[in-house]
């Protein structure tokens, strides 16, 4: 069984920060790509960012430039580090991650999710 737990979320004054962890725990070979979504209300989940193994890493259009991903492997954790925050960010930020038992077997896990609320 594997876990990600999310923390870091609040509510926050526009221009503000915040930031996010996630840590997964479990039965973990290795973790490949993690990453950061959300999902405002009445709006589809669209990606925040994501992050390879080797530090690679993707930003949606709307947060480029004010958010920052980063992991550290040996704790499978992902962190989101969010600037200049706008009320346009708020919503429920989710951590994924893809979970390697093996070198063929793997699988994608989500996390409950953590509540942004960015207030103008």
């Amino acid at each position: 069984q594997v876990e990600l737990v999310e923390s870091g979320g609040g509510l926050v004054q526009a221009g503000g920060s915040l930031k996010l962890s996630c840590t997964a725990s479990g039965t973990i070979y290795s973790i490949g790509v993690m990453g950061w979504y959300r999902q405002a209300p009445g709006k589809q989940r669209e990606l925040v960012a994501d992050i390879t193994t080797d530090l690679n890493t993707n930003y949606g259009d709307s947060v480029k430039g004010r958010f920052t991903i980063s992991r550290t492997n040996a704790k499978n954790t992902v962190y989101l580090q969010m600037n200049s925050l706008k009320s346009e960010d708020t919503a429920v930020y989710y951590c994924s991650g893809t979970v390697h038992y093996n070198d063929r077997v793997s699988q994608d896990f989500w996390g409950q999710g953590t509540q942004v609320t960015v207030s103008s």
